[in-house]
């Protein structure tokens, strides 16, 4: 796999044609690793779908929003992979000739603005591992929120809305979906306490 296009130089088109470029290369069909909300609204026909983890990452909502579950005036949160621990989720599988459209739709969908880092990362599965094409982010990018309070995070669940809802539903959605998989993220659900906490409580 050829590394990604450098920060400075690369746009979403350019890390679109550079991964399609990496996929080329091997053939096949292409596996993609769903950590949130390609969970449970996978892009396209999917052909497969296969529990999964992944070491060196772990799913974090710390990744400002500013189109699909936010604004520039109100920032959301999604989710990203940050570096290090591990995370649970599923690889879905996608027909090698349904690739060519599918990722171009994938991107419209989660490379709006060219803030993720796509990454090709070995999946543990019950059947065996495969390379999934995985959406992750690094710490210096300015969309890692970096820590947030408890107050913040109850702040942007009772304001946050972008052109695919709000920040709260995208995040009991997951959650939701994550337990129906017997995933527990205690993580997140600590977050989700804030939405209906007091001030004076959390």
């Amino acid at each position: 796999m050829q590394p990604p296009p450098s920060k400075t130089t690369r746009c979403g088109q350019t890390l679109l044609a550079h991964t399609l470029h990496n996929w080329s290369q091997q053939g096949g069909d292409l596996w993609v690793f769903a950590y949130a909300s390609l969970i449970w609204r996978p892009e396209g026909v999917v052909q497969e779908v296969r529990p999964a983890r992944v070491h060196g990452h772990h799913r974090a909502l710390k990744m400002w929003s500013r189109v699909n579950r936010g604004t520039p005036q109100t920032p959301g949160l999604v989710f990203a992979l940050l570096p290090g621990g591990c995370c649970q989720g599923v690889v879905q599988r996608i027909a090698e000739a349904d690739v060519p459209h599918y990722l171009p739709q994938l991107w419209l969908r989660e490379m709006p603005n060219p803030v993720y880092d796509p990454r090709w990362l070995r999946a543990h599965t019950p059947q065996g591992p495969v390379t999934a094409l995985a959406f992750t982010l690094d710490r210096r990018s300015p969309s890692h929120t970096g820590s947030l309070s408890p107050v913040q995070y109850r702040q942007i669940f009772a304001q946050a809305t972008g052109r695919f809802g709000t920040t709260l539903d995208y995040a009991r959605q997951t959650h939701e979906q994550l337990m129906r998989l017997g995933i527990r993220d205690r993580a997140l659900a600590r977050l989700l306490s804030h939405a209906t906490s007091e001030p004076d409580t959390i």
